[in-house]
């Protein structure tokens, strides 16, 4: 049963999160939107400059749920005045990692994208696009522990609304770059960049500033990060990194494997991929709630409680996932048609996209475990199951299916569902068995 006062609990948690991811999503059409008018060339450059700086942020993406699963654990023992302490650690463990690679992505910026498009002139916009991006990469670090912190404290709601200032602030300064204005001359895809990694910088002030005003009582700039706390926050970070960067890259495979079909089929995949991605969002956002909520109970040390908070978050990501999924289901091509065009890539992705509404509701259980047990400090083990399934089970199994069997992008389709109900069936197991409630964070 969900019980009223649990869901009503996650769901405060939650839909601030959802929220900020959504409108995340949202932007990256509204940026495609505005560079769009500027010629397939930009708009592709911009496209593969984007892919690089996500596949760079990917390798940052740890801190926040670093500090998170400690704030919470904290938060929940009551230990108000030292909360901040990983917050602490990790800002100088962002500072540490992002300047040197900022550094090296401005140097070698052309090189790296080129690992991603051949043509030269797409490359040239690119990498300028990607070196402006690179810059704010400590900004985007240090937003990434702010979250982590006020998320650990029950306080989500901070997101939502310093992200839609954000995204508020990138699209008027977006506009104003790209084409320029007021003294300012067109700056094209440079301006487009320059517009995100600004709007970016902006949001981490606003975070410093909000956090130096509340936190500095519990531990915040003024107490002494130790060695121990710098490197549990490393040990806690690198793993979930770890797991967003090689995510990052399976997708390339898929996609390398899906240009080895057809372009047909990775014009289809595209839509497929970026719709699952859009529509797990609400599943991952009761997850980050799961992990806060995990987190405090273990910090009360009352484990059972903290195991009932993870299937109840389950269940919610489950009806909620459904319900989003069902339109897939019973309007396929009425759903495809909004992005394709041509009759014959809408009937090839017909049934592939009634698979994903299937998927996307199997995956519930893996989608909130997955974050959940971050919350217990069970990183690494998450990383090395979610990256054996990836990558020894679900790769070779869509190259099997796909194409030595010739089954093509439904093939494909297939493989990717078996491998998320063992996905979410190995997940269930993991949380049944009940080994994260003995580890320390």
């Amino acid at each position: 049963m969900l019980s009223l006062e649990r869901t009503r609990k996650i769901l405060t948690l939650a839909l601030p999160i959802m929220g900020g991811m959504l409108s995340q999503s949202l932007l990256n059409l509204v940026d495609a939107a505005l560079v769009g008018s500027l010629g397939e060339k930009v708009l592709a450059g911009v496209g593969v400059g984007g892919y690089a700086i996500f596949m760079l942020t990917a390798l940052i993406m740890g801190l926040s749920s670093g500090v998170q699963s400690q704030v919470a654990r904290r938060h929940g023992a009551r230990l108000y005045s030292t909360r901040a302490l990983p917050l602490n650690a990790a800002i100088l463990l962002a500072l540490l990692l992002t300047l040197p690679l900022s550094f090296l992505a401005w140097q070698y910026a052309l090189p790296l994208v080129g690992l991603i498009n051949q043509d030269q002139a797409v490359q040239q916009v690119a990498a300028e696009y990607f070196g402006w991006r690179s810059l704010a990469l400590l900004p985007v670090a240090l937003t990434l522990c702010f979250r982590g912190y006020w998320q650990g404290i029950h306080q989500s709601g901070i997101y939502l609304r310093i992200i839609l200032f954000t995204h508020a602030l990138n699209i008027l300064l977006s506009i104003w770059l790209i084409h320029g204005g007021l003294g300012v001359p067109a700056l094209g895809a440079t301006g487009a960049a320059l517009g995100s990694s600004l709007s970016v910088t902006c949001g981490a002030l606003v975070w410093g500033w909000l956090t130096w005003k509340k936190a500095c009582p519990s531990g915040f700039f003024f107490q002494p990060t130790s060695l121990n706390l710098l490197w549990r926050t490393l040990r806690l970070a690198a793993p979930n990194s770890l797991q967003q960067f090689l995510f990052a890259m399976s997708y390339a495979v898929l996609f390398w494997f899906l240009g080895q079909i057809s372009t047909p089929s990775v014009a289809v995949g595209h839509v497929l991929v970026h719709l699952s991605l859009l529509l797990i969002l609400p599943g991952v956002g009761l997850g980050m709630a799961a992990m806060t909520l995990v987190g405090s109970s273990l910090g009360e040390e009352a484990g059972d409680e903290a195991h009932r908070w993870g299937w109840h978050a389950v269940r919610l990501a489950a009806v909620t996932l459904a319900f989003l999924g069902l339109p897939m289901l019973v309007f396929p091509e009425e759903i495809l048609s909004l992005f394709l065009y041509d009759a014959h890539l809408i009937e090839l992705g017909r049934v592939p996209l009634m698979l994903t509404g299937i998927m996307i509701t199997l995956d519930s259980a893996a989608i909130v475990f997955n974050q959940a047990l971050q919350g217990a400090g069970a990183q690494r083990q998450v990383m090395q199951i979610s990256l054996s399934l990836q990558w020894l089970v679900f790769l070779p199994a869509a190259w099997f299916v796909g194409i030595y069997w010739e089954g093509g992008l439904l093939g494909i389709w297939y493989a990717q569902l078996g491998y998320r109900i063992l996905n979410s069936c190995v997940f269930a197991w993991i949380w049944q068995q009940r080994r994260w409630q003995e580890l320390e964070v």
